[in-house]
């Protein structure tokens, strides 16, 4: 072969298999996503943001975290300025209502939105979490948390109205 010459898949593939050769993931000794998730589901916490529009047009935006063994979701926060302040805060206090509970968590899964900074990060860190970015433009790697965001909009917040805001900070 030349280089520069264009290989197909299929014999990029053909290759591997002669030669006994797993593809990438498995040559590195990482599992793979779906193994990550079924066999320690019980022990992984996901986290992400949904927003509610009042009749006054406000943005709000809902922290929430939920548990994927148990599909329980847990309101850690809502607020119309998630700044990563605030969001870190919501982690912090998150995280001592975890030592109370007999559930162990070792693994945390949220996106790359700006608000999950890396004080957030280190709130999770700090008590032995490992903390699992989801790739980006890729909603299904946190299939569980999107999945329940869906859930709540078509069958609560389509067909309420969110009046008052009063008790915001």
């Amino acid at each position: 072969m030349k280089l520069g010459s264009k290989v197909s898949q299929t014999t990029i593939r053909n290759i591997l298999e002669l030669n006994n050769i797993g593809p990438a993931l498995v040559r590195s000794g990482s599992m793979g996503w779906c193994t990550l998730i079924n066999h320690y589901k019980d022990q992984i916490l996901a986290s992400d943001f949904f927003t509610v529009e009042t009749i006054q047009l406000k943005t709000l935006y809902v922290l929430f975290f939920i548990e994927l063994g148990s599909r329980r979701v847990h309101f850690t926060g809502i607020t119309s300025n998630p700044n990563e302040t605030w969001v870190t805060q919501q982690a912090r206090q998150w995280v001592w209502k975890l030592d109370d509970r007999v559930n162990t968590f070792y693994f945390l899964i949220h996106d790359n939105d700006r608000k999950f900074s890396k004080a957030f990060d280190h709130a999770f860190e700090s008590e032995g979490f490992r903390i699992i970015h989801t790739p980006f433009h890729a909603p299904n790697a946190n299939a569980h948390s999107e999945r329940w965001v869906r859930s709540v909009r078509e069958e609560c917040l389509d067909q309420i109205l969110i009046l008052n805001t009063a008790h915001l900070h």
